[in-house]
């Protein structure tokens, strides 16, 4: 081929070259050094031009309220009501056809599920029992067997005086304390900032080292043994070194032991509640978080004062842990501020770390609100 004669690919074949590049008034040799150069290009015009395509942002975190002003009477819930405030915000947020549909789009009949309830501050400013009521009798409509369903918080005394222990027999579900059911040595929070902590009797590592104090928290082994999925059931309660005696709170330290070390200083707890929930044997089997604000309380943290209670009528909805539990503290800062109650301006880190650990959000902007009434 003469210098300057018209080059052609020929051959049955596909040529290896861009688009507009298969034929040239150029040497061989000059579009064979051209040819790699110019497809780099044309990708990089592609992807250039798909970048700048506007791409969507991740969907809101989504958060239902069902309220019914006649759910509640003189402290009371009724528990057909609460049933039916149950079904239809399992309905909406999961957007299945029926109450079945939605548990099953949550659990299978294979899973041992454990709701965590919140029995410590009592029957009526605890988590109340009506709602776990209706929650048993969707996970068995559903088809999970009674055996499968299992009540748990961490001490068995606070369930049997909140009533759990009748409500599970009544249902033929079970009830469990994670203290009761022993410590996993095998799994355990050991943060990277050593806490010290006095180890009390029933502690994993109590009686076992000679100086009495310990530096990890072990998980239940009802939570890494014995649990395949968790409901959390969690009541709308202050607490007054974080906010809120909410989701991230309750399920962190009922799940394990040698707690004393973070208790009443909101700075460890706002470190520590976080990283042992995002413990996989713990926050990766929370399929739902239900915020059980039948009633409020803005004041008196784990002991029941109803004289600082209001009756909201509501249950919130939400798989985002974080999202319930930051409306709730503001929530109960607007309760407090309705009363005329004392100024209180909650530990905030703690969200904003367990966003860190992408637990969740906080943003009130990025967590979209569905009222049903």
């Amino acid at each position: 081929m003469l210098k300057g004669e018209k080059w052609q690919v020929t051959g049955g074949g596909k040529s290896n070259f861009p688009r507009g590049f298969q034929s040239c008034h150029l040497s061989p040799v000059t579009c064979h050094f051209l040819a790699p150069i110019i497809f780099v290009l044309a990708v990089l015009r592609v992807c250039a031009g798909d970048l700048l395509q506007p791409h969507p942002a991740n969907p809101p975190v989504r958060v239902v309220i069902v309220g019914n002003p006649d759910a509640v009477s003189d402290f009371q819930p009724d528990a057909g009501i609460v049933q039916d405030m149950v079904n239809r915000g399992l309905t909406n947020l999961t957007g299945k056809p029926d109450v079945a549909a939605a548990w099953r789009s949550l659990v299978s009949t294979q899973d041992v599920v454990g709701i965590k309830v919140c029995a410590e501050p009592g029957e009526i400013s605890g988590t109340r029992p009506a709602v776990v009521a209706a929650v048993i009798r969707g996970l068995l409509d559903a088809g999970v067997p009674v055996d499968h369903i299992i009540i748990w918080d961490k001490h068995t005394d606070d369930l049997r005086a909140s009533g759990y222990y009748r409500l599970a027999a009544q249902l033929g579900v079970r009830t469990a304390g994670a203290a009761d059911a022993g410590w996993d040595p095998t799994n355990f929070y050991n943060p990277d900032t050593a806490t010290i902590g006095r180890l009390v009797w029933g502690d994993y590592e109590f009686g076992r080292t000679n100086a009495g104090v310990g530096r990890k928290s072990f998980v239940s082994e009802l939570v890494s043994r014995g649990i395949t999925k968790i409901i959390s059931v969690a009541p709308l309660l202050n607490d007054n070194d974080i906010g809120v005696y909410g989701h991230l709170y309750s399920l962190a330290m009922a799940s394990v032991d040698n707690t004393m070390r973070f208790e009443g200083d909101a700075d460890r707890l706002a470190v520590a509640v976080p990283e042992i929930y995002a413990l996989p044997s713990l926050g990766d089997r929370v399929v739902l978080n239900i915020t059980d604000a039948l009633i409020g309380q803005y004041e008196g943290g784990e002991r029941g004062l109803l004289q600082y209670s209001t009756v909201p009528g509501q249950l919130w909805f939400s798989r985002d842990p974080v999202a319930l539990d930051t409306l709730a503290v503001r929530e109960l800062d607007h309760e407090r501020r309705a009363a005329n109650g004392p100024e209180f301006s909650p530990h905030m880190e703690i969200y904003t770390n367990a966003v860190l650990l992408q637990l969740g959000v906080s943003d009130p902007a990025k967590i979209q609100v569905q009222k049903i009434r």
